[in-house]
């Protein structure tokens, strides 16, 4: 007798072999002018990225993957409730000697975390982040499967770019998939953007504040990454009227009482600018007081609890003994399913991966088919080592390098990547080629927003050139 998951993951597999046949049903000719058509749309949508002040069109792949409704329950809830888990760690890390010493903040961020962090920011904590995670829709065991990579826990990137692939694809590929197969239904999935302005909103009125004027903060004039803050400002400012600027930090004033942009007061900041680099900004010379301030009335969003955005916060959540003082069984239980043993990398004896204690170097020497080197604080899949697709030299060579810079790494269970073959134009033919597949969960207490990466590489990004994957939530009708 089949199990509930099973069964589902059955009907998952199904759904995928339908639209897998839909594409193929179309043909290559079909195929071909999708393709550029969908590329044309997404250089409409401003569906870029900045490589060194250079605009890239981000690759839309044109095969949608399927998602049941109950596995889209199944992904908001346990992806909520450790995004949830994420967010205490900053009362955590000043209450428990043992979590600081895994998630090890430089003494100025620090100062910043201890000087404004009350039992108040504690009690209203917005973090608008996102959880990269591994899941196979089309398997029998989907639940057991899905685990988590590693947290983004503020800053998140790709929010114009999530519901703009969702929307082309939506536009252009799937009529040609349903006139395919007339039984296939297909939805969009909750709006990245909605989830966001609804936080916002509620955040506010959390605080008592009358006024509704939101300010998007980043590296307003750097030269690389997603174009994303600009049009999100504008989309908001165009579906919901409430009024949004978008400034460099170095653009806000205060006035003794309020933060101001251009003048104008500012109720409330979402940023995509981390900590480290506001110190930074400080010590160039730039005044940050408006920052600072904000953060302290709690006029942030993501509050500082995101800025223990480290890799190692996997080891808080894969420690026995932590997870014990610290968290219900319930979170210990999700942890153990869906969390991947993860360990700061130093000379240490510690609980390895298989079970026993041991020391943590020696370990990571001779396991290199079932582990990954990671740098703890950086992003866009900058330095990752996969064991397994690597040779021992280079693995080693990785690991002496890691081991030189004790505390700034970290090294995690290689967890499977899912591969998927997807219709790619190459010299104006259609190539049907193998790509890994990483999902993207965004969730809040009101949904949860879920997008797909893909790259030739197994390390997956859209930093590393690689391509969105949109995951509609589907059925037979």
């Amino acid at each position: 007798m089949l199990t509930p998951e099973e069964e589902l993951g059955l009907a998952g597999r199904a759904l995928l072999g339908r639209l897998e046949r839909a594409v193929h049903v179309l043909g290559d000719e079909a195929l071909v002018e999708l393709l550029r058509e969908l590329e044309s749309e997404s250089r409409k949508d401003r569906l870029f990225y900045l490589h060194d002040g250079v605009q890239e069109v981000v690759r839309v792949f044109a095969t949608p993957l399927p998602l049941l409704p109950e596995q889209v329950q199944y992904l908001h809830a346990v992806s909520l409730e450790l995004h949830n888990a994420t967010r205490r760690l900053a009362s955590l890390y000043l209450a428990d000697a043992r979590v600081r010493a895994v998630l090890q903040l430089p003494p100025a961020e620090e100062s910043w975390l201890k000087e404004l962090w009350t039992p108040a920011h504690a009690e209203e904590n917005p973090v608008f982040g996102r959880l990269d995670a591994v899941f196979d829709a089309a398997s029998s065991h989907w639940k057991a499967g899905l685990s988590f990579l590693e947290p983004n826990m503020g800053g998140v990137g790709g929010l114009h770019l999530w519901p703009t692939a969702e929307r082309a694809q939506a536009r252009v590929v799937w009529p040609a998939l349903l006139a395919a197969d007339t039984r296939l239904r297909l939805d969009l999935g909750q709006d990245v953007r909605n989830l966001l302005m609804q936080q916002l909103v509620d955040h506010l009125e959390a605080l008592g504040a009358s006024g509704r004027c939101i300010c998007f903060v980043e590296p307003k004039y750097s030269d690389s990454g997603p174009e994303d803050q600009a049009a999100l400002a504008e989309h908001f400012h165009r579906h919901f009227g409430v009024q949004v600027f978008h400034a460099d930090p170095a653009e806000l004033s205060w006035d003794g009482e309020r933060a101001r942009y251009r003048g104008t007061p500012v109720d409330l900041v979402y940023r995509d600018y981390s900590l480290e680099d506001l110190v930074a900004l400080e010590l160039s010379g730039v005044d940050v007081t408006p920052m600072r301030e904000l953060m302290r009335r709690n006029r942030v969003v993501s509050s500082l609890a995101s800025d223990l955005d480290q890799k190692s916060v996997f080891e808080v959540f894969s420690d026995p003994e932590l997870c014990a003082s610290h968290f219900t069984p319930q979170e210990r239980h999700l942890f153990r399913r869906h969390v991947p043993w993860t360990r700061l990398l130093r000379e240490r004896r510690c609980l390895l991966a298989d079970g026993t204690v041991g020391e943590l170097l020696e370990h990571a020497r001779a396991e290199r088919e079932h582990l990954v080197l990671k740098p703890n604080r950086s992003f866009g899949g900058h330095g990752v080592c996969v064991g397994p697709a690597v040779s021992s030299s280079t693995w080693d060579e990785a690991l002496q390098t890691a081991a030189s810079q004790p505390n700034r790494w970290v090294v995690q269970r290689a967890v499977p990547l899912p591969v998927h073959e997807f219709p790619v134009l190459v010299n104006d033919r259609i190539e049907h080629q193998p790509f890994y597949v990483v999902l993207g969960l965004a969730p809040t207490e009101d949904g949860v927003a879920v997008l797909g990466r893909a790259s030739q590489k197994q390390v997956v990004n859209i930093a590393q050139r690689g391509g969105m994957v949109v995951y509609p939530v589907a059925r037979i009708g």
